[in-house]
């Protein structure tokens, strides 16, 4: 649980930086702590949120105002780490607008997130370890 932790801290302490590269670790502890936190967000928009709002729990048409929330306050450190991931394998960060290509983008930009770290240093840097 604690490379968890790490990795949110150093996604979180990085928020809207660019520059620098970013573990295959660190990367996908953050996306799991996301998916948690968006999950969570969930229910409390579906249990607390909607009811007060007058809708039945998890009725589709219900405002989920913390989710929404949520997802603009981590809007940036996502980029921000998903181009810092790109550097780590020697790419710009512009590959993430192949993301706009339907289906085929997302499963490229996997794709490179699941490739190994550059060994030593690249155009990007030295490597950051999971600190």
């Amino acid at each position: 649980m604690s490379d968890i932790s790490k990795a949110t801290r150093t996604v979180l302490s990085k928020y809207a930086t660019f520059t620098g590269r970013a573990t295959r670790p660190e990367f996908w502890w953050w996306a799991l702590a996301v998916f948690g936190i968006n999950i969570v967000a969930q229910i409390i928009d579906g249990v607390l949120v909607a009811p007060m709002l007058g809708f039945t729990a998890f009725q589709a048409e219900a405002g989920q105002p913390i989710s929404i929330l949520v997802m603009l306050a981590l809007f940036l450190p996502n980029i921000a780490v998903a181009a810092r991931r790109l550097h780590d394998i020697g790419r710009s960060g512009w590959w993430l607008l192949i993301a706009f290509i339907p289906l085929i983008g997302v499963l490229v930009l996997i794709y490179f997130y699941v490739q190994p770290s550059d060994q030593g240093s690249n155009e990007y840097g030295a490597p950051e370890p999971l600190t």
